[in-house]
């Protein structure tokens, strides 16, 4: 980023801090205390953490004394991270957003934070999410509205919403969030940042939330290099999940500014119906499609058959709030966010095979996606409808609001299971950023990225707020 000195290592990404604690020119404990300034200062109004860690000062001390004996513990060493609030970071309560959570600490880490952990990441606290996960804009009954740092007007987007604000207000380089039908993408998209959905069974996940079969957890970042260093810590076999995928300790890094030289690319505007896309989201993906043709890439405009992907999702999420909302008690009931019980109320009814019926759609979209990559490299399409709407207004008619306004770019691929990642390619004629999603088959994360990181290079998109 344009005019940074080593006075403000808040600013900086993952690997330039590596580098400069590699030549011992900067301390972890002092990019922890940069980073803690800026917290202090911006985030009585940007709210992006739930919790904060009061040992992340200890830890950094620990990391810095590592680099000074030349012993480094992992390929994340020193630099600050958070946690997004629906995974377990132990010593602290899994509270997800909910007044219904218990706020006794737990025991244990998720698979993910203790790739980051034992890669010597230090977690500076745990990120806001929206309710359960629910829903796309970042507010949540437990810890109310958060912010968007280029718009304190605007929601940062969710479920992930305290990662993608902190990720745009520079509350250190890493941020894990969780994505079940856009919550990584979305407010990564409207946060001016790179959100990685990984292929679903890369990143082990325990325990399972209330969308396992279709949720992911993964990096968001101001960069797509960031985003494959982190993805290494976090992407490890972890036997408590059964769903995930043996060992591959790989570097992401490898390979990723190889362009995408004689790749076809399709820019898919179908997700087996037309989803609401506004000038400037329109404008953002031919852009996009013209930085990659000038690289070599051969653009094709094509969609796959796939079936209507709104009536497979609903049945997803409609029955797994369903799930949420039974197995509490009425007491409880009246503390959730009332959209979570609209959800519940009208699609807790399915029957069994109503709901198996939706599965057989969702892999037969599965099984669509793959041929087309059969012919494609890669795909690219938008990420939202439109740029952040307002934080303060209420969540009205979530059904509609799903396909229309917040996820109708994003859940097929949860319901594939492929990667996708969002990069930011400008800002629009009111200043807010847009993303376009670089998607590839499943379990080419690597060609995703590649693809990803291609598309930045050219984009050279505006960092965001310096705050």
């Amino acid at each position: 980023m344009a005019g940074m000195t080593k006075t403000d290592p808040a600013l900086m990404g993952a690997e330039d801090l590596l580098t400069l604690y590699r030549a011992r020119a900067l301390s972890p404990v002092e990019v922890l205390k940069d980073v803690l300034e800026r917290v202090a200062r911006m985030n009585p109004w940007v709210n992006a953490f739930a919790a904060m860690n009061p040992r992340a000062l200890a830890a950094a001390g620990e990391s810095e004394a590592r680099w000074m004996a030349g012993r480094p513990m992992g390929a994340l060493d020193g630099v600050p991270a958070t946690v997004k609030d629906l995974l377990d970071v132990a010593g602290f309560p899994t509270r997800r957003g909910s007044r219904t959570t218990s706020a006794e600490p737990v025991p244990h880490d998720a698979p993910s934070v203790l790739g980051l952990k034992s890669s010597g990441a230090v977690i500076i606290g745990k990120t806001t999410t929206t309710e359960f996960g629910w829903k796309s804009p970042g507010d949540c009954p437990l810890h109310g509205i958060t912010r968007n740092p280029w718009d304190r007007m605007r929601t940062p987007g969710g479920s992930s919403s305290g990662a993608g604000a902190a990720a745009a207000a520079h509350f250190g380089p890493l941020h894990i969030g969780t994505d079940a039908g856009g919550s990584i993408r979305i407010p990564a998209a409207w946060c001016g940042v790179v959100g990685f959905k990984p292929s679903f069974g890369r990143v082990p996940q325990w325990p399972l939330g209330s969308f396992a079969n279709v949720a992911v957890a993964g990096p968001m970042t101001r960069s797509v290099r960031d985003a494959a260093l982190m993805f290494g810590a976090m992407a490890r076999f972890d036997l408590r999940d059964p769903f995930c995928l043996p060992d591959d300790p790989r570097d992401w890094t490898l390979g990723i500014e190889d362009g995408v030289a004689g790749m076809r690319v399709a820019v898919m505007r179908r997700m087996g119906f037309t989803p609401n896309l506004d000038e400037a989201g329109e404008a953002a993906l031919r852009q996009a499609a013209k930085l990659l043709e000038a690289q070599g890439a051969i653009i094709e405009d094509a969609s796959p058959e796939l079936p209507d992907t709104r009536a497979i999702f609903g049945r997803v999420w409609g029955v797994a709030l369903a799930k949420l909302a039974a197995g509490m008690g009425p007491e409880q009931q009246a503390m959730l966010d009332a959209g979570i019980l609209d959800i519940a109320g009208r699609e807790g009814g399915m029957s069994a095979v109503d709901f198996l019926a939706a599965d057989a759609l969702r892999i037969e979209a599965a099984h669509a996606m793959a041929r087309f990559h059969q012919r494609y490299d890669l795909v690219i399409c938008p990420t939202t409808p439109s740029a952040a709407p307002a934080a303060d207004q209420p969540t009205i008619k979530p059904a509609e609001a799903l396909w229309n306004d917040w996820a109708p770019w994003t859940f097929a691929f949860n319901l594939t299971r492929q990667p996708a990642i969002t990069v930011p390619v400008g800002l629009d004629a009111e200043g807010m950023p847009r993303g376009v999603q670089v998607v590839a088959a499943l379990y080419r994360d690597d060609l995703a990225l590649r693809g990803a990181r291609a598309l930045e290079r050219a984009a050279a998109m505006p960092s965001p707020p310096a705050g």
